[in-house]
């Protein structure tokens, strides 16, 4: 998880380092959620790269660990009962990674397989081997099967630097805030990409040396 107000006060520092200005509380959290939904998605890009690339070769294996550690910070399991035909799926779903009935694993099909396997008593789903397939928002088993625990990938919640004003400042208020949720290694990533949005191109050692400039600033001040 990466602190909001870290990454605002760096955006902010840098801002004022490059003489670009100030950038209010909701034109950050604009840019933050876009940011981060842009990293977020980035993973499975990457990793799709890198598996296909890694497929011959054990270079890119700490890679490949690395982006799945970072989705899994996002990855839960929800249980969801149902006297309907279908299962609404979860509302931050962004990617099914399986479905359990106890033990029981139940297979993805299209509906074109399903009508395949549905054709013949051989290979028709069972309880034994239950299938599932979804159209939009719904998850339909064969056969129905009322209580199914979905293991998924979430999208991000939606970030928010929230503030209480005061002599016309806005002051941080953590009880209200939202922070990413994505991996600490991406702090950076933010910085830049928020930046970016703020029509400011900085090097990521640009970034260090504002960091480490703040850093010793504020030290000095309680030294003194």
């Amino acid at each position: 998880m990466v602190s909001i107000d870290t990454v605002y006060q760096r955006v902010l520092a840098i801002l004022n380092k490059e003489n670009r200005g100030y950038i209010t509380p909701q034109e950050f959290n604009l840019m933050a959620n876009q940011s981060q939904l842009e990293i977020f998605e980035q993973y499975f890009y990457d990793l799709n790269q890198f598996t296909r690339a890694g497929s011959n070769s054990s270079e890119y294996a700490n890679i490949i660990n690395n982006i799945e550690d970072k989705i899994s910070l996002l990855e839960t399991t929800v249980n969801v009962v149902t006297d309907e035909l279908s299962h609404v799926t979860p509302e931050d779903l962004y990617r099914i990674g399986s479905i359990t009935l106890g033990n029981i694993e139940v297979g993805y099909v299209s509906e074109k397989e399903l009508k395949e396997i549905s054709a013949s008593p051989l290979t028709a789903p069972t309880e034994t081997y239950p299938v599932y397939t979804k159209k939009g928002t719904s998850i339909f088993t064969f056969p129905f099967l009322s209580s199914i625990s979905i293991n998924y990938v979430k999208i991000p919640k939606t970030v928010e630097w929230a503030y209480t004003e005061i002599n016309n400042t806005a002051l941080y208020d953590s009880s209200n805030s939202t922070n990413f949720e994505l991996h600490e290694s991406d702090e950076t990533n933010l910085v830049l990409k928020i930046l970016s949005y703020a029509g400011v191109s900085i090097k990521q050692t640009d970034i260090t040396q504002v960091i480490e400039g703040v850093s010793n600033k504020k030290i000095n001040q309680e030294k003194s």
